[in-house]
């Protein structure tokens, strides 16, 4: 019966977003539309049994251009660390993505976006419903010099802002909720040739907890050797 649940939840979430794509429910000022695109990623990793890492008034912050995200990485505690409420599985494959290896503690990691921030981009996030939060990354069409960096993937993920004073952290910070990473290829093509774009919709489960009013959407895309090519945030006005 529990399976059965379970399934019953994920289609009507799944035709939920297939709604709000058709209805145009993510709406426009939920998107990155007009928004400033960051030039570099700050991500940040904490181990999630590592409470005084959350903690840290010395982590280290978003510079100008620079967009942080921040990864709670699973403990070999489990359900029994401090932070598990908020890990992410999807942590140690950014780690290995990026070569490191899961800290003890806590680690950072600087990535510049490269030279093709005139490849289109854009993110948005659409209302929550069930305890999902539908999310979407619409790609191209492919400038020349992206076609040629190899088989492209794309990250979407949707976070929660955290101000500063809040949560116990002293800083600010762009907590991931969920994500995914997504091959660009003929599964999710829109068009042909020249004007080919790729786009993906996705229900997204929202951890316990999750605060609705402050969830965003974060992307890039990157090449087979893992450099961002673009980045994209979504900005949602009062309310949203």
């Amino acid at each position: 019966m529990k399976a059965l649940r379970i399934a019953a939840i994920l289609c009507c979430t799944a035709s939920m977003a297939s709604m709000a794509q058709a209805q145009g429910l993510l709406q426009s000022s939920c998107d990155s539309n007009g928004q400033p695109r960051p030039a570099a990623l700050l991500e940040r990793f904490i181990d999630a049994d590592c409470a005084d890492c959350w903690r840290d008034a010395a982590t280290p912050q978003a510079g100008r251009g620079q967009l942080a995200i921040d990864w709670i990485v699973p403990s070999d505690k489990g359900d029994d660390a401090s932070l598990s409420a908020a890990q992410s599985a999807d942590a140690a494959l950014r780690l290995r993505q990026l070569g490191r290896a899961a800290p003890p503690r806590s680690t950072s990691v600087d990535s510049r976006v490269g030279p093709q921030a005139a490849l289109p981009l854009r993110v948005a996030r659409g209302p929550v419903f069930n305890g999902y939060v539908g999310a979407s990354i619409e790609v191209g069409p492919l400038t020349k010099a992206s076609r040629g960096a190899g088989p492209l993937s794309a990250w979407l993920l949707v976070i929660e802002r955290v101000p500063a004073g809040t949560a116990g952290s002293p800083i600010a910070r762009n907590l991931v909720r969920n994500s995914f990473e997504t091959a660009l290829g003929a599964a999710n093509a829109v068009g042909r040739g020249a004007r080919r774009r790729y786009s993906e919709l996705r229900p997204m489960q929202l951890p316990e907890g999750s605060d609705p009013e402050r969830l965003q959407a974060i992307g890039w895309v990157q090449d087979a050797r893992g450099h961002i090519l673009a980045a994209a945030a979504s900005h949602c006005g009062v309310g949203d």
